[in-house]
């Protein structure tokens, strides 16, 4: 009689919600959709995702432009990630074998761009270095807003610029999702803040904290005769060059949003307009960690950081929430409930 086999039991699968895409393209090729809920490796982190947010990068991985996007996360004619979204809050639901930092329960948040995304979905997985406890002070939505924009802000600030207290600071695109974080990272760094943005927008600068703030449409900030330590440019509607007057002689410049080719320009150039007259021409190439987190939470639980959101959407309506970032029509940010 033949032995009887042994089976190994299967993981159980289970089901979730999340929006999807198998084509680069507009918001259109986005849908909620049934999908498996994320197993959890040895050294990973599943978090049941109460909110989320976009940033720019999301719409760049959607439409798989530029073409950079496509070769430096893979996937050359159709995403190789299908679940989009970075920056997450939620509650811990389970942890991996070798995970030591947190446990079931746990309120985190976190950016999942350097670990396969995946945050417009009910449940995500994550290594615990992504993540953080999050502020006990901040809501879910408040939280999920603040992973990407928030560290690219302190990154560009603290590390590339150099920020130190006393120092007069230039924030170009004040209103926006690292604009809004980076007026109020600069104040509690000890700098002068000048924040720049349009008409409807100049009253919401003034009330993240800003030292004096500048309506574009009335004012040229480069002929207003002041000179700034730090300008960082979130905004990148004009040539860094432009900008080169009003900084003091040893300067900088930091670029950390604008189009493709301004970006370009900043990286290739830079360099050479930093040899000519001393001052700093840099851009920010920003990169999630934990430690950055935990000093986005001091910040927060210190009342010194606080989100603006604009709108909230719910899960199935992250396609109105990436058009209304495209169009240019968001105030802070704008977060996802799960």
């Amino acid at each position: 009689m033949p032995a009887p086999s042994s089976t190994v039991p299967m993981p159980e699968v289970r089901i979730m919600k999340a929006i999807v895409q198998s084509e680069y393209g507009s918001s259109d090729v986005l849908s909620l959709a049934e999908v498996d809920q994320p197993l959890v490796p040895d050294h990973g982190v599943l978090v049941r995702v109460r909110a989320a947010s976009v940033d720019a990068g999301v719409w760049h991985l959607m439409r798989g432009t530029p073409f950079l996007i496509r070769l430096m996360y893979g996937g050359l004619r159709k995403p190789k990630h299908t679940i989009l979204g970075s920056a997450i809050a939620g509650r811990v639901e389970a942890v991996g074998q070798a995970v030591t930092q947190f446990q079931p329960g746990d309120e985190v948040f976190g950016d999942l761009s350097e670990s396969g995304f995946g945050g417009f979905a009910e449940y995500a997985c994550a290594p615990e270095e992504a993540l953080a406890l999050k502020p006990n002070n901040l809501s879910f939505e408040e939280a999920a807003t603040m992973p990407v924009s928030g560290l690219a802000a302190l990154q560009a600030l603290q590390d590339v610029g150099q920020l130190r207290s006393g120092q007069k600071v230039l924030v170009l695109g004040a209103s926006g999702g690292v604009g809004s974080f980076a007026v109020q990272i600069a104040k509690a760094l000890g700098a002068e803040v000048t924040g720049v943005a349009s008409t409807p927008k100049v009253e919401m600068v003034a009330k993240l904290g800003a030292d004096h703030v500048i309506d574009y449409t009335q004012t040229d900030v480069t002929l207003a005769g002041k000179q700034y330590d730090l300008i960082l440019d979130a905004a990148a509607f004009r040539p860094f060059s432009d900008y080169l007057p009003i900084l003091t002689a040893t300067g900088t410049y930091v670029a950390v949003g604008g189009s493709t080719g301004d970006f370009l320009r900043v990286m290739v150039l830079g360099s050479l307009a930093s040899k000519a007259d001393g001052k700093q021409v840099k851009s920010l190439e920003s990169k999630p960690n934990q430690a950055d987190l935990v000093t986005l939470k001091e910040l927060a639980e210190a009342g010194k950081l606080i989100p603006f959101i604009d709108q909230t959407f719910s899960l199935e309506d992250v396609p109105a929430a990436i058009r209304l970032l495209e169009d240019r029509r968001v105030k802070g940010k704008v977060a996802i409930r799960v």
